[in-house]
């Protein structure tokens, strides 16, 4: 009776881990080519706003800076390394949810404090508030993917 309880558990589980999973790899990636990723959007802009300003700006600053101080970028590099790590670990959760229940609970604990990061840095960087929501709302939309996985983690864990 228990057994088709489990299956659904175990797959809503592996869902939302490949969610996060997908979206770490994704924020990776795309870390790497910062400077082409803008040319693009920039160029692909329909329409002046404060999000194409701010898009320009930033542009631009990252073209005057990879073009006199290229090795500044190698940061960027690194953050694109560490989402990339993320992703690995969050392999844990898929072999055996169970045991790796703790990976959740660092995704969860990570995902709160994206929150203070982004206001206390961005004020302190001159980030705009747009932006500031925009960098909470990978917090938010990663704490909605981990809150019912844990949930369902510790559900399973009760089943026999």
């Amino acid at each position: 009776m228990n057994a088709p309880q489990k299956i659904k558990l175990q797959h809503r589980i592996k869902i939302y881990t490949w969610i996060v999973i997908i979206g770490l790899l994704l924020s990776g990636i795309t870390a790497f080519p910062i400077q082409t990723e803008l040319a693009i959007l920039i160029r692909h802009q329909a329409a002046a706003s404060i999000i194409s300003a701010w898009l320009n700006k930033v542009y631009h600053a990252i073209e005057i800076t990879n073009l006199n101080y290229p090795f500044l970028s190698y940061g960027t590099d690194w953050l694109a390394f560490a989402h990339l790590m993320l992703a690995v670990l969050f392999i844990g959760p898929l072999k055996d949810p169970v045991k790796n229940i703790w990976v959740i609970e660092f995704g969860l604990i990570a995902s709160v404090c994206i929150f203070p990061l982004a206001f206390i840095g961005g004020s302190i960087r001159g980030i705009p508030f747009f932006w500031t929501m925009i960098d909470c709302s990978f917090g938010a939309v990663t704490l909605l993917l981990l809150i019912p996985c844990y949930r369902a983690i510790k559900r399973l864990k009760t089943l026999p």
